[in-house]
């Protein structure tokens, strides 16, 4: 593979060291070729212009312009795909966050302050996570919240023609007969205004986003709670339900272990531990499971929730994946979908900052509405008593 053919990187740190440190992580990359370096966001802005990169790796805290405020003009006069490095105290965490609404793709968070000399720690995840963003389309990361991008009836449209390919196909047509009997018998019968209800949503890259872009919008009278599935360290996830919980109609909350269930609350599982849930009496109580390992590479994992959820009867559920790397939440929902009644809803190709999660749940063809992000909180509402 030629150099022509690699993406090319700008890294961003006022720190030389952090500068090589992870130029290094590139060394015989064959997708990625870091083309520059930058020592702030003064000096970024320029680079970014002369230099034309595909992909930037930006510190949060720099001297003479930090990387927020850079983000902010650079997403304005010369966009492209930018992952944040943050420091993970209280201030650094609502920093990454405001850089994620600002037009970040994603964050990495550094494992030791501002001057991390055990970075090694965060190289496989940051090489990841900028092999991905340096294909992301910077229109969506400029999309301002709350912007409608195509109608829903052309998702729709698309739902069917992947419907018709797939009993086209004599593989997946018995998988595909199975989806239309489990969801017509949850349209027609089951699905009753008597029933309790549970939300479930897993979403990783681009998701403080689009959960800003669905939680903000449902109503405070909303009849189930909500159980929140977001990539992301310990730390960032406080921050993350404080803003959520600012900005709605719902009250948001991180969750801590022995939270009671109530209607018309949301529960985002804390970085670093498994989200579950256990009856108590007639109650239902959250249990927060760090003894788990992670799967595949995640906790909290939106299949473990998932998983976990679908041996609670009492509850019809309502099944939400949004925009993500990887294929998280997909296993979960077959089993879902097996043990009782749930709605899927996939977010929209059109609206994911990364098609990824999404995608693998719509291959399972048990999605039942796939939806831009700007829909997804009336969808929700629609199989709420």
């Amino acid at each position: 593979m030629g150099f022509s053919n690699k993406s090319k990187l700008l890294i961003v740190d006022d720190s030389a060291f952090m500068r090589k440190l992870i130029s290094d992580f590139f060394d015989g990359n064959l997708k990625i070729e870091v083309i520059g370096t930058a020592r702030n966001g003064v000096d970024a802005i320029n680079k970014i212009q002369q230099l034309k990169p595909d992909v930037v790796t930006m510190d949060v805290e720099m001297p003479e312009m930090n990387g927020l405020d850079a983000l902010k003009v650079i997403m304005e006069k010369c966009p492209v795909p930018v992952i944040m490095l943050s420091s993970t105290t209280i201030n650094g965490a609502k920093n990454t966050l405001n850089a994620m609404e600002n037009g970040a793709v994603d964050f990495v968070a550094k494992p030791s302050g501002t001057i991390s000399l055990d970075l090694h720690k965060i190289k496989e995840e940051l090489v990841h996570k900028v092999e991905h963003a340096a294909h992301v389309s910077v229109a969506k990361l400029k999309k301002p919240i709350g912007h409608k991008n195509i109608s829903t009836k052309f998702a729709n449209d698309i739902t069917k023609k992947r419907e018709i390919t797939s009993m086209k196909n004599s593989t997946t047509t018995k998988n595909y007969k199975f989806t239309k009997e489990v969801n017509a018998s949850t349209r027609n019968n089951q699905w009753s205004n008597n029933s309790k209800k549970i939300v479930l949503i897993g979403t990783s890259t681009g998701g403080p986003r689009a959960l800003q872009e669905v939680i903000t919008k449902l109503p405070k009278s909303i009849n189930a709670p909500i159980l929140i599935v977001q990539h992301m360290p310990p730390g960032f996830t406080k921050s993350l339900a404080e803003r959520l919980n600012q900005l709605s109609n719902i009250e948001v909350k991180e969750a801590e272990h022995g939270d009671v269930l109530i209607n018309g609350k949301a529960y985002i599982a804390p970085g670093g531990s498994h989200l579950k849930i256990k009856k108590l009496n007639s109650q239902f109580q959250i249990i927060l499971d760090q003894n788990e390992p992670p799967r595949s590479g995640h906790r909290p994992a939106v299949d473990v929730m998932f998983e976990n959820v679908s041996q609670f009867s009492e509850f019809d559920k309502i099944a939400v994946i949004m925009t993500g790397m990887g294929y998280d939440g997909s296993k979960g929902l077959i089993e879902l979908k097996q043990k009782g009644n749930t709605i899927a809803i996939a977010e929209s190709a059109d609206t994911c900052i990364v098609y990824g999660m999404p995608k693998a749940a719509v291959e399972t063809q048990l999605v039942d509405e796939i939806v831009d992000v700007d829909d997804i909180a009336q969808t929700i509402m629609k199989y709420l008593p």
